[in-house]
């Protein structure tokens, strides 16, 4: 089975400057992904995402801006180890691109790296098929939040 990327689009009825906001970021991005954000929105900025309450089995990520293009790119890595820099074999990528659409945007979302991690076959399986499903629930929630932050502006 092949487990080289996950890819999305979808098409959100708000302008790429506020879209890349929701996407990007940590006060945003907390509206329909992750339940807390710490990072600085500029390439090479290191910070965390946190889901759930770590004090309760919940889990802290890491995270590294890879590219910050407003408003038409936004990418990182994430899920290395906290005493490791993210790189190719330890982290896995997500960008975000923006492209223009009427008076909306389409946003093609891609993560990857699953291949290169240096983990067995069945672990990174498993790894692709836990964010895969990840993906599904969150992603369709970033649509409707930039909608009633454009609505708002």
């Amino acid at each position: 089975m092949e487990h080289g990327s996950i890819e999305h689009e979808m098409y959100v009825n708000a302008r790429p400057e506020v879209v890349f906001d929701v996407v990007s970021d940590p006060d945003h991005i907390t509206t329909w992904w992750p339940d807390a954000a710490r990072y600085e929105r500029r390439a090479g900025a290191s910070g965390e995402i946190v889901f759930g309450d770590p004090g309760q089995g919940g889990k802290v990520v890491q995270l590294t801006v890879v590219e910050v293009s407003p408003p038409r790119t936004f990418a990182f890595r994430w899920t290395h180890p906290a005493d490791e820099d993210a790189a190719v074999g330890n982290s896995l990528l997500v960008t975000f691109t923006l492209v223009p659409s009427g008076e909306g945007t389409i946003v093609r979302f891609v993560e990857t790296g699953f291949r290169e991690m240096d983990r067995e076959a069945a672990v990174r399986e498993q790894l692709y098929n836990d964010h895969a499903s990840g993906w599904a629930h969150f992603l369709p929630r970033l649509g409707p939040q930039a909608e009633a932050m454009a609505a708002r502006r």
